[in-house]
């Protein structure tokens, strides 16, 4: 279970979409879901939720780290594992399977995005980006309600005086993504 996926074939324009999975993406879904069925499986997901724990850390390092999973979307060159949205929707669909609870959509995908809109060059942005890929680090965004996202300016630091209600997995993240009419 600890191999990572292998990278997936370029993108050719001038050739339809192949929709159907090929073999890293069956290995990878083979890989994800025996250890969802080994770690979470219904009678963990159910005593996880009543007990109130929202989510399994092991599963999540298991996941992001093991498998390599939380890296698929970063770049080889930032730590990551270089793969396409296709890999990561092999993830999202056997999370969705198992109901897991972990912070897969929230911090390496939607964190990851986030991030890869700005410049990777600039140090604070790339060592995020690494330590989402690694799995050490989890990120979410923070969206404050009726505030446009802003440009590419990141400054990944600084003190906030409104209040959003509801983030996803924020009680999993360990950093906020926040942005602000100054940027990230």
């Amino acid at each position: 279970m600890s191999e990572q996926p292998t990278a997936p074939q370029a993108f050719d324009e001038t050739r339809p979409p192949d929709l159907l999975y090929g073999e890293a993406e069956e290995d990878l879904r083979s890989a994800v879901r025996a250890l969802l069925a080994a770690r979470a499986d219904a009678p963990a997901v159910i005593a996880a939720t009543e007990a109130g724990t929202p989510y399994d850390r092991r599963l999540w390092d298991s996941l992001a780290s093991g498998i390599g999973a939380a890296g698929l979307l970063v770049p080889e060159k930032l730590g990551g594992q270089g793969a396409s949205h296709r890999e990561a929707a092999v993830v999202l669909e056997e999370l969705g399977r198992s109901v897991a609870p972990a912070p897969y959509l929230t911090s390496a995908v939607v964190a990851t995005e986030i991030l890869l809109a700005l410049d990777t060059q600039a140090g604070p942005v790339a060592a995020l980006l690494a330590d989402l890929a690694a799995g050490r680090t989890t990120a979410v965004l923070a969206l404050p309600p009726a505030i446009p996202a802003a440009g590419a300016a990141a400054a990944l630091t600084g003190t906030l005086e409104r209040t959003v209600p509801s983030v996803a997995d924020a009680v999993a993240a360990d950093v906020l993504l926040v942005p602000t009419a100054e940027g990230l």
